[in-house]
């Protein structure tokens, strides 16, 4: 169970450790918009046929505009981001690689259950020379820092010089595009993953793609098989990226809600370490303490086992939430003794 509660999302273990109905929580334990657009109409025949080429192709061309990725790169289409992590080990032989930490720990976790020999840096100047496969995940998850985008070309530039490659992990760029390589995919010794579900609040489709040189996009390809990716999800995915009003949208509402809940933190007397446009980072002296606090009032949060003073929170979705947002930390620090 505590395991559990040290992954976001986890609401099924909070209601059986802290009780309540799912109605009653405010999950804030990812970093995914509490907010997602209306879906758009389907054709109800994509329930019942196999997906068909055209509606990839319509979902890569929309991808390749929305990221601003150009003619040259190559697009795998993919069932989520989390099945790219799985699979890209798998690519290359064992050996040397390096992941960033503190970040998502499921990278270093896939690399080393391939047999890849796995250290962790937290620089760029700090990966280890005969690394040769590294991730960096940027916007970083769960401090929000990003990297140098001359650094992060030349660390690229470096592996594809030895066989090597760089996966660059942007699943929160979407909400802060100017954070993105997006335009650098193709490049040699470069895979840019990107991820739909966060952005648009729709992570249950489970799309995602990397990007990159077309060799290597059509050897992920190949290991998925045909019909990686639902009709439904390719289409959905397509129409709201195609939708450039939509997006603008969801972006000022994503800002408007980090805004929000950033004002709840504060009325609370707390200032983030670090973030994302949808998640803030706290440190607190007892992280736990307030992780139980918040769950005693049915909160979720996201806690680290590694840093017992962090507490990531994703955003509230409105004024009503930040309010009961506001009043619950306050409790809770006041129990907690902060």
């Amino acid at each position: 169970m505590r395991e559990a509660l040290h992954h976001g999302g986890a609401l099924d273990a909070a209601i059986a450790r802290y009780g309540g109905a799912r109605a009653d929580w405010l999950d804030l334990s990812t970093g995914i918009n509490p907010a997602p657009p209306p879906l758009p109409a389907l054709d109800p025949a994509l329930w019942t046929r196999l997906p068909e080429r055209a509606l990839e192709e319509r979902a890569r061309g929309a991808l390749r505009r929305f990221t601003g990725a150009g003619e040259g790169a190559g697009i795998a289409l993919a069932p989520g981001t989390q099945a790219l992590i799985a699979l890209l080990p798998h690519l290359l032989p064992p050996g040397p690689a390096a992941v960033l930490f503190p970040s998502y720990e499921e990278h270093g976790r896939a690399l080393a259950q391939a047999g890849h020999q796995v250290t962790r840096f937290a620089e760029l100047g700090d990966i280890p020379p005969e690394a040769r496969l590294v991730t960096l995940v940027s916007p970083n998850n769960p401090d929000g820092r990003c990297f140098d985008a001359a650094s992060v070309l030349a660390l690229a530039d470096r592996l594809a010089a030895c066989g090597g490659l760089l996966v660059l992990d942007e699943a929160f760029a979407d909400a802060e595009p100017g954070a993105s390589l997006g335009t650098a995919a193709g490049r040699p010794g470069l895979l840019v993953l990107r991820s739909f579900g966060k952005f648009f609040g729709l992570a249950g489709l489970r799309f995602g793609a990397a990007l990159g040189e077309p060799a290597l996009t059509r050897r992920i390809e190949a290991r998925f098989g045909p019909w990686a990716v639902s009709g439904p999800a390719l289409a959905i995915a397509a129409a709201l990226m195609e939708d450039e009003a939509g997006v603008a949208a969801l972006r000022e509402g994503i800002a408007r809600r980090a805004a929000l809940t950033r004002q709840a933190l504060a009325a609370a007397g707390l200032a983030p370490v670090g973030g994302t446009a949808l998640f803030s980072l706290l440190s607190v002296p007892d992280a736990a303490k307030l992780f139980e606090g918040l769950a005693r009032r049915h909160i979720l949060t996201r806690p680290f086992a590694y840093r017992p003073d962090w507490l990531r929170l994703g955003t509230v979705r409105d004024e009503g939430e930040a309010e009961r947002l506001r009043q619950a930390l306050r409790a809770a620090l006041a129990e907690a003794g902060g």
